[in-house]
């Protein structure tokens, strides 16, 4: 009776997963089958739309990179210490998921547009923000970085303390304890953040449609055919874009697996 209570209950939620693997991935292969191979092979060759693919991974994986080196170091120290106020930064650094993306743009523009103390002061040595590459990184940044901080975090949690008083009784120093000990052993936790936040900073348009239209990202690429265009002449770059992001996180991932046999 136990094991026929088991079997329907494993085939009511395989049912019910398998209606959400549909809903997911039905649309993905409806969209890459939508277009002729061979139209999918010309619009790859359009220089518009290689540099905006370029331009898109490599303004996420800057990004991320900027994370890495000050989020690393913020996830250990909500991990490790308490003090006053960090439920309070732990609800700034996940503010960004739940605001809509068009205000994160809006709000970044204010910080960092061409007439905001930071834009000025910037500016005089040569950097904007507003239609330039650095606003596609900052408006990446800022909504994808809950994704590593977190993930990072959970992953330095996850580590025994008394591993790292152990080694600080061996000799090493707080900050040896830190690389020797904690990072080693919550890494593949920051490298799944990592590639969260990657993943994420290639699909983001709102941020960046507020602060950077131009040069344009594959997401704002795709936008702009759609809306002059229409589906037809949208959909070639919509199966590259799906097809390039769902290739690079699966090889990110088998190399996560890997790292962590």
């Amino acid at each position: 009776m136990r094991n026929l209570f088991q079997n329907r209950m494993v085939t009511i939620y395989a049912a019910l997963g398998t209606l959400l693997i549909l809903f997911v991935g039905w649309p993905l292969v409806r969209t890459i089958t939508y277009s002729q191979p061979g139209l999918v092979l010309e619009t790859l060759l359009e220089s518009e739309v290689r540099d905006a693919i370029v331009l898109t991974f490599y303004c996420s994986a800057l990004a991320t990179l900027i994370a890495v080196v000050s989020g690393v170091p913020l996830a250990y120290l909500l991990a490790r210490v308490d003090f006053p106020g960090k439920r309070l930064v732990e609800g700034i650094i996940d503010v960004p998921v739940v605001v809509p993306h068009t205000a994160a743009g809006i709000a970044l523009l204010m910080v960092f547009g061409r007439r905001s103390m930071l834009g000025r002061a910037f500016g005089l040595v040569g950097l904007r923000f507003v239609s330039a590459t650095p606003g596609i990184v900052i408006a990446m940044l800022f909504v994808a970085l809950p994704f590593l901080v977190d993930s990072a975090r959970e992953g330095f949690e996850a580590v025994d303390p008394r591993l790292e008083r152990v080694a600080r009784t061996l000799g090493a120093s707080p900050w040896q304890a830190f690389w020797r000990v904690s990072l080693p052993l919550a890494w593949r936790s920051i490298l799944s953040g990592m590639i969260l936040m990657w993943a994420r900073g290639l699909s983001e348009f709102g941020a960046v449609v507020i602060l950077a239209y131009h040069p344009m990202i594959a997401p704002v690429l795709l936008y702009e055919r759609f809306q002059a265009f229409g589906l037809k002449y949208a959909s070639p770059v919509a199966t590259l874009i799906i097809l390039i992001c769902l290739l690079a996180f699966v090889l990110l991932r088998v190399i996560t697996n890997k790292d962590g046999e």
